[in-house]
């Protein structure tokens, strides 16, 4: 019986690695053992990084509304949590939104938040 060497999928199985390493430098983008390496690691740090992000823009949110609550005398817990009072249902990514581009919205808001608070 004739041997099988399995060219085709080896080559394959190359030509694969060594397009999900293009755009690397140097021998991480043509050879294939570096290559290979280079394209796990890669794979896993994109991975992790795509959970991170979803932190990381929360983060952002926050600070933005706690910037935009100092600027109204409230810290951002009290604001958040008079808005929790006052029974308004908006997320911290369209409240950044509105702190950042409109200003007499959010103003509304803290004083909803503020009115909230007061009537305890």
């Amino acid at each position: 019986m004739a041997r099988v060497k399995h060219a085709a999928a080896s080559k394959r199985r190359r030509k694969r690695v060594l397009k999900l390493a293009k755009g690397q430098y140097g021998a991480r983008s043509r050879l294939h053992r570096t290559a290979k390496e280079s394209v796990a690691r890669a794979m896993a740090y994109s991975y992790r990084d795509r959970k991170a992000r979803k932190r990381d823009f929360r983060g952002l949110w926050i600070t933005r509304i706690n910037a935009a609550c100092r600027a109204h005398d409230i810290s951002y817990s009290k604001f958040m949590n008079g808005l929790k009072k006052a029974n308004a249902v908006i997320n911290r990514k369209m409240l950044a939104e509105i702190a950042a581009h409109d200003k007499t919205g959010f103003d509304k808001l803290v004083e909803a938040s503020k009115k909230a608070l007061g009537s305890k």
